[in-house]
């Protein structure tokens, strides 16, 4: 009876199991974000590769669809000036 604990409701603790369960739970979570950053790492490495392969990398393509969002606003709003000057 030296590995229990009893405490005063009679509640019996095994010293051992607890701290072996403790331990395989702190191994486990440790493996786990082990896992995670080797998923982490796997998944950017491939994302990495793909954006390298790209005919036009994703900045030119986001400046020239920003500058045909440009373009379509100042069309539409001189279009919505002329008709309202045309309709005065």
């Amino acid at each position: 009876m030296a590995t229990n604990n009893r405490f005063s409701d009679g509640f019996n603790v095994n010293r051992s199991m607890l701290t072996t369960g403790v331990l395989l739970g702190g191994v486990g979570a440790l493996l786990t974000m082990a896992g995670a950053v080797l998923a982490g790492v796997a998944l950017a490495t491939a994302g990495r590769d793909y954006v390298r392969r790209m005919d036009t990398p994703p900045t030119e393509r986001a400046a020239r669809a920003m500058q045909q969002a440009r373009a379509a606003s100042l069309a539409g709003l001189e279009a919505w000036r002329s008709e309202t000057s045309s309709a005065n």
